[in-house]
C-alpha cells in the first residue's frame, strides 16, 4: 500500500464524526435488545402453555434478524416506541385458548417492564464507577437509553389496536364469534397505527405517558445508587 494511500486513508479516518456512529449505535442495540427479548418471550410462553408453533418457526432465538420488523424499528428509532414482527401462535394448542392468548400477549410488555428495572437498576449502580471516563458515560448513556425504549416498548405494545398485544388481551374477554371476527382484521392494524402515530394524534400523548411513567421508576436507580453509596 502506497504512501498516498496511506495518507487518504488517514485522512478519512481523522475526518470521521464517531459522534454520529455512537449515536446510531446508542439507538439500534436498545432497540434490537428490546424487539427481541420481547418476542422471545412471546414465544417461549405460548411454548410453555403447549403451543410449539414460534418453536417450529424459528422464532424462540436470540437472533435479532428474526424478530424484525423493519417499520416497527424505525418507529422505535425515532420515536422510542414501535413494534416487532409479530411470533406466530397457534391458540388452539393452548388448554384454554383465549385465556392462554392473554398470558402469551402480557409475556412481552412484562418482560420489557422488567428490562426497564434492571437497566435502570444497574444505571444507578453503575454511576459513580462508570461516569469518570468519556467511555463510561457513553455505557450510562446506552443504560438509561435501554431502559427507556424498553418501557416504551412495554406501554407501546400494550394498547388496544391489533396486532399489539393489548387488543389480544382485550378480545380473550369477549364472546368467542366476536373474537375470531375482530382477529381477521389484525393484519390492517399496522396501517392504522402508522397514521395514528405520524399524525401527532398518538405520538406526542404516548411521549408524555412514557416519560411520566419513567419518571416513576426512577426511584429504582436511586435505590441503586443509594445501595452502593450508601
Amino acid at each position: 500500500m502506497g504512501e498516498r494511500t496511506i495518507g487518504t486513508l488517514r485522512t478519512i479516518w481523522d475526518g470521521f464524526d464517531f459522534t454520529y456512529l455512537v449515536s446510531i449505535l446508542l439507538g439500534v442495540i436498545p432497540s434490537l435488545l428490546c424487539i427481541t427479548l420481547h418476542e422471545l418471550s412471546h414465544g417461549y410462553v405460548a411454548y410453555l402453555l403447549g403451543d410449539d408453533t414460534a418453536k417450529r418457526a424459528g422464532r424462540l432465538t436470540l437472533n435479532p434478524l428474526k424478530h424484525l420488523d423493519p417499520i416497527g424499528l424505525l418507529m422505535m428509532l425515532v420515536f422510542r416506541f414501535g413494534w416487532a414482527k409479530p411470533v406466530p401462535v397457534n391458540m388452539m394448542r393452548f388448554k384454554h385458548p383465549k385465556r392462554g392468548m392473554a398470558v402469551t400477549a402480557l409475556a412481552g410488555p412484562a418482560c420489557n417492564l422488567l428490562i426497564t428495572v434492571v437497566f435502570l437498576f444497574l444505571y444507578g449502580f453503575l454511576l459513580v464507577p462508570l461516569s469518570g471516563t468519556q467511555t463510561g458515560k457513553i455505557l450510562l448513556q446506552g443504560i438509561e437509553l435501554t431502559a427507556y425504549i424498553s418501557l416504551g416498548f412495554c406501554i407501546f405494545n400494550l394498547i388496544i389496536v391489533p396486532p399489539l398485544d393489548g387488543s389480544k388481551v382485550l378480545f380473550s374477554l369477549l364472546p368467542d364469534r366476536l373474537y375470531l371476527k375482530l382477529m381477521r382484521y389484525e393484519r390492517y392494524g399496522s396501517l392504522l397505527l402508522l397514521v395514528l402515530v405520524w399524525s401527532g394524534l398518538l405520538g406526542k400523548p404516548l411521549g408524555k405517558l412514557i416519560s411520566l411513567a419513567f419518571s416513576g421508576l426512577w426511584p429504582v436507580a436511586q435505590a441503586a445508587f443509594h445501595l452502593i453509596n450508601g
